[in-house]
């Protein structure tokens, strides 16, 4: 058995977390996750009110009896989004845990100490770690270049980014750290490990599950996708995304190659409307944009999450029992 401070701080069986993801982070995904022995998040924002949101935590519940916590995504939205309802509702159904991301949860932070959550804040860069840290989040989050969803601006890889994360979080205090972002398997794990996490956020690789309630082409196409099957768009506008390589996300980027462009001439495009219901639900991988990694290329299957985690910690306790002591004799 692999244990680490986040299996002790959180209560979980393996060092794994399964982020929040909009369109799919629901209820059914989530408790088989944290069945499976990961941290799963549960993503706040797809519900438009907080009684929504309330609801799908009883359906958790009524699933799992494994700790799970709630993701809050705090960026720009086109539609208002009732963050400090979705707050309310967390500290008063007793939930433990938040994973946020975005802007720093400054906001948020007193509410949730006085109610005793602990918050994971996810962030793309070592001097935003450290702010956070300094703001008292109790976990950070660090996303590589490589990662699903907003990598940043400073096109960082994991390899880098994690050790001088840790390196910038030592120098102030004793704040675990958690690797995102092309992470995918027991190899994954295991580098992170001895990189200095303490655990690793897995998106990309939990789509790809029996459990997950998306279009099963889409599934498919992540399977059939290698590497270099992924975009950046929105580089101009300096709020980059990491998307699935399909005919939308092309054009995107064909448009963005006229840097006068705005937001407005992308708008139709990028949607996530567009993409939850034309791709997630309908099954048109090339009908929106949708997210997905790098970590496209280390995923070969479809497995139930169960089979998903045992898989990974067989792997990485395979490593530090027999390729580990194998490189120092």
């Amino acid at each position: 058995m692999i244990k680490t401070r986040i299996t002790e701080m959180f209560g979980v069986e393996t060092p794994i977390c399964m982020g929040g993801m909009t369109g799919v982070g629901y209820a059914p995904l989530v408790a088989a996750a944290a069945d499976a022995g990961a941290l799963a998040f549960l993503t706040a924002h797809m519900f438009t009110t907080a009684e929504a949101l309330e609801q799908e935590i009883a359906k958790v519940r009524s699933l799992t009896d494994k700790p799970f916590g709630i993701n809050l995504t705090i960026l720009p939205s086109f539609n208002p989004i009732p963050y400090d309802e979705y707050r309310r509702v967390i500290c008063e159904t007793g939930i433990k845990i938040v994973e946020t991301a975005g802007r720093n949860p400054v906001d948020h932070l007193p509410d949730f100490k006085a109610n005793g959550v602990k918050v994971i804040h996810k962030c793309t860069s070592a001097r935003h770690s450290v702010s956070a840290a300094k703001l008292g989040v109790d976990v950070i989050s660090i996303d590589g270049f490589e990662c699903a969803g907003h990598p940043g601006e400073d096109d960082v890889t994991l390899m880098v980014l994690l050790p001088a994360t840790v390196d910038a979080l030592a120098a102030i205090g004793d704040i675990p750290v958690i690797a995102s972002g092309g992470m995918a398997d027991g190899r994954s794990l295991m580098a992170a490990l001895m990189l200095g996490a303490e655990g690793v956020n897995m998106g990309t690789r939990f789509l790809a599950t029996q459990e997950c309630q998306i279009h099963e082409n889409v599934k498919k196409a992540i399977v059939a996708n290698t590497e270099r099957d992924t975009l950046l768009i929105n580089r101009t506008l300096r709020n980059t995304a990491r998307v699935a390589r399909n005919a939308v996300a092309e054009e995107v980027v064909r448009i963005q190659q006229d840097t006068t462009k705005t937001i407005e001439d992308v708008r139709e495009l990028v949607a996530g409307v567009r993409g939850r219901e034309n791709v997630l639900a309908g099954g048109d991988v090339d009908g929106g944009i949708w997210t997905a990694g790098q970590s496209q290329g280390l995923i070969h299957d479809i497995p139930t999450c169960k089979e998903l985690v045992r898989n990974i910690m067989k792997q990485a306790e395979d490593l530090a029992r027999i390729r580990v002591p194998s490189l120092l004799a």
